[in-house]
């Protein structure tokens, strides 16, 4: 009897992390992620990128706080 564990892993290698397609001739990676195609490496890196820049937009939150302009002033 398989292991749930090795169904789960071999189930996931078999599409790509961003747009769930099949594989080709051709398997890319990127941080240890299998994608499909070179166009999703970029939507990859563009979506970890956003996903750092959300503390630059968390300060530009705080910035706008009615306290923060009255110390500003």
């Amino acid at each position: 009897m398989p292991h749930c564990s090795d169904n789960l892993r071999s189930g996931s290698a078999a599409r790509c992390a961003v747009c769930d397609g099949k594989f080709g001739l051709v398997r890319h990676y990127s941080w240890r992620t299998p994608l499909c195609s070179r166009k999703c490496v970029d939507r990859f890196r563009t979506r970890r990128e956003s996903d750092r820049n959300w503390v630059s937009w968390l300060q530009i939150g705080f910035d706008q706080l009615p306290e923060n302009r009255a110390r500003a002033l």
